[in-house]
């Protein structure tokens, strides 16, 4: 019991890592630095027993996975060969912003740059899958000017940017 305790206290080495969430993805997905948008789970999932662990990221969030922890599959009925218990972070994401909110360590409220053509050459880094508009995150780095040659994409630099997590 006293090595239970000192692991949830985090004074024993292998420990998690901060920001790490433990959840469950298909036993063939369960790859270590594969990354996924979680799209939510399936109706046939409402009765499964293990809904509240597979189910417990954010709908559209962009996750990696870190480890994939041996042992146990657990049956499942989306995934045939069952499902896997792996630890995931949200990692950093490229995206395109206006030049003038682009500093390093900065806070933003990301606003998608006003662009409507879905084949447009900086759309996807525009907008971004697991970034939505209204989310605060913080400025990692600054990776230079957006790549293009378009009139458009003038004024716009590429940044990578780390979602901040709000507990409710």
């Amino acid at each position: 019991m006293n090595g239970l305790w000192n692991r949830l206290k985090g004074e024993v080495k292998g420990e998690m890592e901060e920001g790490r969430i433990v959840t469950l993805v298909g036993a063939r997905l369960a790859n270590v630095g594969d990354e996924f948008i979680f799209l939510g789970a399936s109706e046939i999932c409402e009765s499964c027993k293990l809904k509240k662990s597979c189910t417990n990221l954010e709908v559209g969030g962009r996750y990696r996975i870190e480890h994939v922890r041996n042992g146990i599959k657990h049956d499942c009925y989306i995934h045939e060969d069952g499902v896997r218990v792996v630890e995931v972070i949200e990692p950093p994401i490229k995206v395109a912003i206006d030049a003038k909110r682009a500093l390093k360590g900065s806070k933003i409220v990301f606003e998608p740059a006003d662009c409507e053509e879905t084949d447009y050459e900086l759309f996807d880094l525009c907008h971004p899958s697991g970034l939505k508009a209204g989310d605060r995150c913080t400025i990692l780095e600054v990776i230079g000017d957006a790549p293009g040659e378009n009139k458009k994409e003038r004024g716009l630099k590429l940044v990578e940017v780390k979602r901040e997590i709000i507990s409710s």
